[in-house]
């Protein structure tokens, strides 16, 4: 199984960024997906998840209103529209699925990883 993340960048603060996340080498329309991060200093930390046919989804009460994540089964692809963008953001980013089908972890719980995008956002 592999993970590729693309999208982040720099960004000022309030702006938006989206993330992508092509994911390979299993049925994703079965697995739910995550969006982590880890911050300089900071443990890992659940951002958002979506169900497998994205009907349900999850957000860290730090994002839930700004981010968004979804995505299109037919292209493999997860996605984290990003708005309103604050320093307390900047991270790396890292798109992630479960060992366990139809099943969606709201915590660091995930078997499979991409490689982390930067997004860094400037005050």
């Amino acid at each position: 199984v592999q993970l590729q993340a693309s999208g982040g960048g720099l960004v000022q603060a309030g702006g938006s960024l989206r993330l992508s996340c092509v994911v390979s080498g299993r049925t994703f329309s079965r697995f739910g997906m995550g969006w982590l991060r880890r911050a300089p200093g900071k443990e890992r930390e659940f951002v958002a998840g979506i169900s497998s046919k994205g009907s349900n989804t999850y957000y860290a009460d730090s994002v839930k209103g700004r981010f968004t994540i979804s995505r299109d089964n037919a292209k493999n692809t997860v996605y984290l529209q990003m708005n309103s963008l604050k320093p307390e953001d900047t991270a790396v980013y890292y798109c992630a699925s479960p060992h366990i089908p139809f099943t969606t972890p709201r915590d660091a719980n995930y078997a499979y990883w991409g490689q982390g995008t930067q997004v860094t956002v400037s005050s």
